[in-house]
C-alpha cells in the first residue's frame, strides 16, 4: 500500500499506513475482513459485541496467523451483560489484545481497565457530549458517528459536522464515520483536520466479509435514500437504539412510525438461525454467511454511502482505490 501522502499521526498512533479504519460491525467484522484491511495498509477492527470468549479466541488467533499487523477489538459495553463484559476483557488481556473500540455510552470504569492494562483506547461517539466524556475517561482516539452510518447510530447530526465541532474542543486525533467511501471522502476529511475516516458500509460489501451474500448484493443495489432509520430492530440492546437498515417488509410495514418502539412489547418470533441458534424478528442480528432463513426481514444494515459501493471487490482492492483517489486528488487539488 502506497499512501505516504496520506499518512498522518494517527498511523503512527496505531501502526498503520493510511488513515482508513474497519468498523467494528458485529458478526461481520471478522478476522477474514480485519486481515484484509490492516494487510492492505489500515486498520482492522474485530466486531465482537455480544460474542462468547471462546470466539473471542478464535477470531484473534486466526487474524494473528493471517498477518502481523496491528488490530483492534470492538466491544460495546453498554449492550453487554456485565458478566459477560468482564469475561471478553479479560479474554482479550490475557490474549494480549492492545487496542479496543468501545461505543454507546461511554464507561469510564470499561476504558480505565484496558487503559491500565496498558491499552490503546478508540470511542466511537454521537455527540460532541460524549466525545468529551470520552476525552475525560482516557480514551486516545475520538471516532465521530454521523447520522449517515450504517448499522446502530448514536446521534443524530452529520458526520463532517459533528467532527468539526469535536475537532475544535478536543486534543485528540479525530476520526469521522458515516457515509465514507471513496478517495473524495477521505480526501475531505483530511482536508478538514480531521486525522483519518472509518468505513462499514464500503467494507461490509466485499469479499472478506462475513456478512451473507443477499445482504451485500442488498448494499450494491442500494442507495442512500433506500436506507432508513430506525429502532424496530433493537432486541438485544437498549429501548431508543436506532439503526441505519436498508428499507424491507418490516420497516414498509411502519406507516412511517419508525421510532418509538418497546422492546417489551416485541413478540419473540425466530425468522432465521446460525446453526443452532434462533434469530427472532425484530432483533438486531443481521444474515451472516452461515445464516439460513427469512434473510429479508431481518436488519440489513446499511449507510448512506450504498449509493457508492456498486461492486462486491477484494477489501484490499476497495481501500487501494480510496487511497489512490484521495491522493489524485491531493495532487491536483480537484477536490472541491
Amino acid at each position: 500500500m502506497t499512501g505516504r501522502s496520506l499518512r498522518t499521526p494517527l498511523c503512527d498512533l496505531l501502526g498503520c499506513e493510511v488513515p482508513v479504519l474497519l468498523a467494528g460491525m458485529g458478526g461481520v467484522s471478522r478476522w477474514e475482513l480485519a486481515a484484509a484491511v490492516s494487510t492492505a495498509g489500515g486498520y482492522g477492527m474485530l466486531g465482537m459485541v455480544r460474542e462468547a470468549p471462546s470466539l473471542i479466541a478464535e477470531e484473534i488467533t486466526a487474524l494473528r496467523a493471517a498477518t502481523d499487523r496491528p488490530f483492534a477489538v470492538n466491544l460495546i459495553p453498554a449492550a453487554t451483560e456485565p458478566g459477560l463484559l468482564d469475561a471478553q476483557i479479560a479474554c482479550c488481556l490475557d490474549l494480549g489484545v492492545t487496542a479496543f473500540t468501545f461505543f454507546w455510552d461511554v464507561m469510564p470504569e470499561v476504558v480505565a481497565r484496558v487503559k491500565q492494562a496498558g491499552c490503546l483506547v478508540l470511542h466511537q461517539v454521537g455527540t460532541l457530549e460524549a466525545a468529551t466524556m470520552a476525552e475525560d475517561a482516557g480514551a486516545d482516539v475520538i471516532i465521530a458517528q454521523g447520522i449517515e452510518s450504517g448499522g446502530h447510530v448514536h446521534g443524530r447530526r452529520p458526520a463532517f459536522a459533528l467532527a468539526k465541532d469535536i475537532l475544535a474542543r478536543t486534543r485528540l486525533p479525530v476520526v469521522v464515520s458515516g457515509g465514507i467511501a471513496t478517495g473524495e471522502d477521505l480526501a475531505e476529511a483530511l482536508a478538514m483536520g480531521a486525522s483519518g475516516v472509518q468505513c462499514g458500509t464500503a467494507f461490509l460489501a466485499t469479499e472478506e466479509s462475513f456478512a451473507h451474500p443477499y445482504h451485500k448484493a442488498r448494499v450494491v443495489e442500494a442507495t442512500g435514500e433506500d436506507t432508513v432509520l430506525t429502532d424496530i430492530f433493537v432486541l438485544n440492546w437498549p429501548k431508543g437504539a436506532a439503526v441505519r437498515v436498508i428499507g424491507n417488509s418490516v420497516t414498509q410495514g411502519l406507516a412511517g412510525n419508525y421510532m418509538g418502539h418497546d422492546p417489551g412489547a416485541l413478540p419473540r418470533e425466530t425468522i432465521a438461525w446460525d446453526a443452532d441458534q434462533p434469530r427472532l424478528r425484530f432483533s438486531t442480528d443481521s444474515p451472516l454467511r452461515t445464516t439460513t432463513g427469512d434473510l429479508e426481514a431481518m436488519a440489513l444494515y446499511a449507510g448512506q454511502s450504498a449509493s457508492s459501493i456498486h461492486d462486491i471487490p477484494p477489501a484490499g482492492k476497495r481501500l487501494a482505490d480510496m487511497v489512490a483517489r484521495a491522493q489524485n486528488i491531493q495532487k491536483t487539488g480537484a477536490l472541491t
